[in-house]
């Protein structure tokens, strides 16, 4: 008995020493940008996909998701993030895609926002999002190539 107590603490210490490694990514290691602990600006991440429009959530449905609180403006949508948060969470972890494309983090607006391939992405103010809209498909590739590694500068 004493030996299994002995090879999980050696096994639990080396799973802590590899998942905490510099320069290590994780796939499920995702950072959302918030605010107060809040990702996107407390809006309901569902009600973009759902009735496409930018819909402020409520304390009263709420989750913890990824290290901050989504709100949800219903429990049904509550219910379907909590499902399958992936699905609605905005990309590049909630922050500004034109931003991201070009190699800088900025908070990403969520009143600024639109679905891609299934996809959410916020942006920043009108003006990038004039410019993000003209060229998204070459937008999203480049800010895939600075995403997660922009996290750690």
């Amino acid at each position: 008995m004493e030996k299994n107590v002995v090879l999980r603490l050696l096994l639990t210490a080396a799973a802590v020493m590899f998942l905490t490694l510099p320069g290590m990514a994780r796939a499920d290691a995702a950072v959302f940008s918030s605010r107060g602990g809040v990702a996107i600006g407390g809006y309901d991440a569902v009600a973009f996909f759902e009735d496409g429009t930018a819909e402020q959530g409520r304390r009263s449905h709420a989750v913890m998701w990824k290290g901050a609180v989504w709100r949800f403006s219903s429990a049904r949508n509550q219910a379907r993030f909590e499902a399958n948060p992936r699905a609605y969470a905005p990309a590049f972890g909630g922050y500004c895609a034109y931003a991201m494309s070009q190699g800088m983090l900025m908070d990403g607006n969520p009143q600024l926002w639109a679905i891609v391939d299934g996809e959410l992405f916020l942006l920043n103010n009108a003006k990038v999002q004039k410019i993000w809209t003209a060229s998204q498909a070459e937008m999203i590739v480049l800010a895939r190539g600075h995403w997660p590694v922009i996290l750690r500068k």
